[in-house]
């Protein structure tokens, strides 16, 4: 059977062979196996110092310090934690947040769920480009606004919000700055102080580290308090508690100091490999960018194909890993959640694919990658004649 070109690394990164590597000395008993609250003896020293070391090396990447680092599942949790565990604990300051439609769902259902418990949301629809401007932020803010959630990159769109920007109008009317930055990691600078970013969540396993780990930027400042979800034990100053999994975790420290050291480079790289896609696909009509190119990372596209179907361009392509934002409820498909908020129409949406490309994908995925699309391009649009 033949591998398929994985052209989907938004929804997963391999794990980076050196990462793996390290973890594999984390986990039997001739390596660093031990439970890393375990301080009556030296394993467990040995496994404390493997997480310390991981967590300064998440918070070098963002110009962080290793303190505000709490250990996560992954992003997910990091979002719950950050939405719900800061409202919570600040119910009496105000009960409103802003965020955005186009939000992942980790942000998106969780800002619902806040709504069932009694917390206003205002949901800011993005411009064309999928993005949230300052001066909408601005317009929503209210007295008791105490939480803004935008996050760093769509996950979709691959597009940048300004985040500098939105931090200052945040700030300005009394409310505290969370990002999503999961899909952001290696691919833009991510300088929490420089940005104003009070929390941030963050992702192991689309930066080329493991999934299941995570983490949560909290800012130490007395105005930034969270509320813990996960009781017993008090890991993680109380924020989070829990076992903590030290192989997973000095795989994500690897993976983002490798981001730090590689990730400029992979990006130049990676843009020019989303060019040759583009430019083997020049002659062909009816192919639209959804993705706004000089707003967004270079290893997301979303392109729109007139005249198919998405679901059935995915099915032909079988040899290209892909995605489509498209959801199968039953007996409809219904397209993305964050194509229709871009105001993008239902037949284009429905005909629209996500490329990503990564840190191992080759100038031979992407010509099999167009050779196999355009085979299927010229097939489907033939029978709708």
């Amino acid at each position: 059977m033949t591998t398929p070109v994985y052209l989907d690394y938004a929804a997963t990164t391999p794990v980076d062979p050196r990462v793996a590597e390290l973890m594999g000395r984390h986990l039997t008993l001739d390596g660093i196996f031990a439970n890393p609250a375990s301080r009556s003896h030296m394993p467990g020293w040995q496994a404390e110092q493997a997480v310390e070391n991981a967590r300064r090396q998440v918070a070098d990447l963002i110009h962080a310090d290793p303190r505000e680092i709490v250990w996560t599942s992954g992003a997910t949790e990091a979002d719950n934690l950050a939405l719900i565990g800061y409202l919570r604990a600040n119910r009496h300051r105000g009960r409103h947040l802003i965020t955005s439609v186009a939000e992942h769902k980790a942000v998106v259902d969780t800002a619902m769920a806040l709504e069932a418990e009694g917390f206003e949301v205002t949901w800011l629809p993005p411009g064309r480009d999928g993005r949230v401007a300052p001066e909408q932020l601005r317009e929503a803010m209210r007295e008791n606004t105490v939480l803004v959630s935008l996050m760093a990159v769509n996950n979709e769109l691959g597009v940048i919000h300004d985040l500098a920007a939105l931090s200052e109008v945040a700030h300005a009317g009394g409310a505290i700055f969370h990002v999503d930055a999961a899909q952001a990691v290696g691919r833009i600078n991510l300088d929490v102080k420089r940005l104003g970013i009070d929390l941030m969540s963050l992702s192991g396993h689309k930066a080329y580290g493991p999934k299941g780990v995570g983490a949560l930027y909290v800012k130490r400042h007395p105005d930034v308090r969270i509320e813990a979800l996960i009781h017993g034990g008090g890991h993680e100053r109380g924020m989070r508690s829990g076992t903590l999994p030290t192989h997973q975790i000095v795989g994500m420290g690897e993976a983002f100091a490798l981001a730090g050291a590689e990730g400029e480079a992979d990006q130049a790289r990676i843009a020019m490999l989303r060019d040759r896609l583009l430019d083997g696909l020049s002659d062909f009509n009816g192919i639209h960018r959804n993705t706004t190119i000089d707003a967004a990372v270079p290893n997301i596209l979303n392109l729109a194909f007139e005249g198919v179907d998405g679901e059935s361009l995915l099915m032909a392509l079988r040899d290209v890993a892909l995605s489509t934002g498209s959801a199968c409820n039953s007996a409809s498909v219904e397209p993305s959640y964050v194509l229709k908020a871009i105001g993008l129409p239902r037949e284009l949406a429905l005909a629209s694919l996500r490329f990503s490309f990564g840190r191992f994908t080759t100038d031979a995925d992407i010509d099999t990658a167009l050779s196999a699309l355009r085979h299927a391009l010229k097939g489907l649009r033939r029978q709708a004649i």
